[in-house]
């Protein structure tokens, strides 16, 4: 596979279009087709592999840094049966490894590493009971780890810390995920969660992007049973909401299931606002404040179905 040469010049034509072909070994200005080298040297391995369990065979790469595990998968195990050739230990040789294995584990378990295994596995079980990527998990654990090197974490619950990066690191992903979830998980009061996620906010200076409403459209609609083509129309009247900017310092989900109620009213779907209040977890007063706000600001009535706006 040919790479283009970046900040490289061919001495004939002046030209900074120069092309590696690691077949050959040479490197060729693509304009003139001087060959300016042609001893490049192989950085890649002196192995064939030609299907991928030979490649994971003979390669000799380890697996990359996890930082949601307490020893980010790079610790060391000492086995104690066999050797590496597959042939069983004596028993003097076994007890000497039985020793070293003894002592490898004592050195590796300090205060900070036992600190990072409560904390790892306790993210692990939220991650698990409330859905989240693989990459959200690893978030969370970057944003516990500065917050343990910052001290933060003395003095406080470890579970509080660990919610609250989980939380932060899917505000940060945009991944629609409430407070009130991370606390159904957790172990903690969620008085004690947002004081930490308040912590880490102010002390890590972490910067996080307003919630999108939009994003929790589809997750309410999927608990509540509402139409595809509702949805289309709740999202309509909530981009029309954020450009007159009747959203702003609203609580998204709230407003995600006003756009919703008011969707299915104008489209004849029947449902109740108690139904999409228990989809989206928040009160049927808040419902009604949200519903009433939004038909003031867009002028939307109930009988209302001609607006241009939201027409398809």
């Amino acid at each position: 596979m040919q790479r283009t040469v970046q900040n490289s010049r061919c001495p004939e034509c002046g030209s900074l279009e120069l092309v590696e072909d690691p077949e050959t070994g040479e490197l060729v200005c693509s304009v003139c087709g001087l060959v300016i080298g042609d001893e490049m040297l192989d950085r890649g391995p002196e192995w064939r592999a030609f299907t991928p369990e030979e490649k994971s065979v003979r390669s000799r790469a380890g697996s990359p840094t996890i930082y949601s595990r307490y020893d980010k998968g790079l610790s060391t195990d000492i086995w104690i049966n066999r050797d590496a050739f597959g042939r069983p230990l004596s028993p003097k040789v076994k007890h000497e490894m039985w020793r070293l294995r003894k002592w490898n584990i004592r050195h590796s378990i300090r205060s900070v590493e036992r600190n990072l295994r409560q904390a790892m596995n306790e993210l692990q079980r939220l991650s698990e009971k409330v859905h989240v990527s693989p990459s959200i998990q690893e978030t969370a654990a970057i944003i516990y780890r500065k917050a343990l090197s910052e001290n933060l974490v003395q003095g406080r619950s470890i579970p509080a810390i660990v919610a609250a990066s989980l939380y932060a690191a899917c505000r940060l992903a945009g991944t629609p995920k409430t407070l009130k979830e991370i606390t159904g998980a957790s172990l903690r009061e969620r008085k004690e969660i947002s004081r930490c996620y308040r912590l880490l906010l102010r002390k890590l200076k972490i910067k996080m992007p307003i919630e999108d409403s939009i994003y929790y459209i589809a997750k309410i609609a999927e608990k509540a049973g509402i139409s595809g083509e509702t949805q289309g129309l709740a999202a309509k009247i909530l981009r029309e909401a954020k450009r007159k900017f009747v959203t702003i310092g609203k609580d998204p989900t709230g407003m995600a299931a006003a756009t919703l109620y008011i969707a299915c009213q104008l489209k004849n779907e029947k449902i109740t606002q108690k139904e999409i209040a228990a989809a989206a977890s928040i009160s049927e007063v808040t419902l009604r404040n949200r519903e009433k706000e939004l038909r003031e600001k867009l002028n939307l009535n109930k009988t209302d179905t001609k607006a241009q706006w939201f027409r398809s």
